[in-house]
């Protein structure tokens, strides 16, 4: 076995990544308070061709050293949009024709698995505060919450990891039908 070289990946450039057809999926923050997650969640967008990144409420936006040193360069490529407020972000979304789906444990929330194989057409996901979640007003807003599930004694996820999972859950099943 041997590693692939740089050279052997065929990324795209930064020209080339703008220019390439996006998965119509977009990521709203909501009110997260560390660069690294925001970082490190601008990276997954551009790994997957992400539409676009919202950056709401106390969201720490570009540029800034901590959010660049986990983005690895994605704050260049994936387009993002601040809005001091995530419902201001949700009903633009909603009027442009997104459903609008929260990452989040609350009554009648749909499994990852199951809601990524029920679910196509333009599609906006919330992630939301690292302590608190997604907030209350902005649940109000959307359309459903999407949940992962899990086992253990703890039943909840760092926000980076969470986006990595929901997101590959969403894009793959768009890919393998």
């Amino acid at each position: 076995m041997r590693k692939l070289g740089m050279d052997e990946l065929n990324r795209k450039s930064v020209n080339e990544f703008r220019q390439s057809e996006k998965t119509p999926l977009i990521v709203v923050l909501d009110n997260i308070r560390s660069m690294h997650n925001v970082g490190s969640v601008f990276r997954t967008a551009d790994a997957f061709l992400l539409q676009s990144l919202y950056l709401c409420g106390y969201t720490p936006q570009p540029p800034h050293r901590d959010i660049h040193k986990t983005a690895l360069g994605a704050t260049e490529t994936v387009d993002w949009k601040y809005f001091p407020a995530t419902v201001e972000a949700v009903r633009i979304l909603k009027e442009e024709g997104y459903r609008i789906f929260a990452v989040e444990q609350v009554e009648h929330s749909i499994p990852l698995q199951e809601f990524a194989a029920q679910h196509s057409g333009p599609l906006a996901v919330i992630f939301g505060n690292e302590v608190s979640g997604v907030g209350e007003e902005v649940l109000k807003y959307c359309d459903g919450s999407i949940e992962i599930p899990q086992w253990g004694m703890k039943h909840s996820l760092n926000i980076s990891i969470a986006a990595g999972i929901v997101l590959w859950e969403l894009v793959r099943s768009r890919f393998s039908n």
